[in-house]
């Protein structure tokens, strides 16, 4: 299900969220719609959307002890595992299945436990193929992280978030996407115009929602349909 919250920040959106429906931090998927930084005479605002699960999933999750909320629920580099070995029967049976569907695609791969985190997966693939394996903009990788979510799913682990990565794809794409948001709000600030970024996916778009949260003079609101949005940053003084 879907639901939107608003706050003036983006932790009290996401804090009201966890509070009316009942769901620790780590139960829900968040994505910003609109980000508004505060001023002297005006508050800040913050849209976000907010993703849960189904009633069975969320069921099953009420029976077990939620999890402390994060600190920084943004930008987390995974803490790398001593042990990249599936550690029991679930992990085991996510990173087979991710190996064989890199191997029906047609290239030879191993895979293994990048990190573990509460309800949360890690996967590494190393592949001499990695580059087609993550393709344009990471786009093969999220498919291939699709297809290993929605098996964690059939194994009733629904609540369990797999993050497939290869070749450190994911945090090369981070540190690009916050350079990118820094520099086109400075294009922003010196033009006075709108620019309209390429289509991302929600976690791609929070980031730079987030990077840009905290510039007065600029914000930022998500636009277009389905899984690809785009993210518009614009002046605070721009008229529209």
């Amino acid at each position: 299900m879907v639901h939107e919250f608003e706050g003036k920040t983006e932790r009290e959106a996401i804090d009201l969220a966890a509070a009316e429906l009942g769901l620790a931090r780590d139960e829900f998927d968040v994505e910003i719609v609109e980000s508004q930084s505060g001023g002297i005479f005006k508050k800040g605002r913050v849209v976000i959307r907010v993703h849960t699960r189904d009633a069975h999933a969320e069921g099953r999750r009420s029976e077990r002890p939620r999890a402390a909320r994060s600190e920084d629920d943004v930008v987390r580099v995974p803490r790398a595992v001593a042990e990249p070995v599936p550690a029991d029967e679930f992990e085991a049976q996510v990173v087979d299945f991710t190996k064989t569907v890199v191997e029906k695609m047609g290239y030879d791969c191993s895979v293994s436990v990048l990190f573990r985190e509460p309800l949360k997966l890690g996967l590494k693939i190393d592949s001499e193929h990695a580059s087609i394996l993550i393709g344009k903009k990471g786009k093969n990788l999220d498919a291939i992280q699709l297809l290993a979510n929605v098996y964690a799913g059939k194994l009733g682990r629904e609540d369990t978030r797999i993050i497939v990565d290869s070749e450190n794809y994911r945090i090369r794409r981070e540190e690009s996407l916050v350079r990118m948001a820094y520099e086109t709000a400075e294009t922003v600030r010196r033009t006075r115009n709108s620019v309209l970024l390429e289509p991302m996916n929600p976690f791609e778009r929070r980031i730079v929602h987030t990077t840009l949260n905290d510039i007065v003079d600029i914000e930022t609101k998500s636009e277009g349909e389905g899984l690809y949005k785009q993210v518009r940053v614009l002046w605070k003084g721009l008229r529209r």
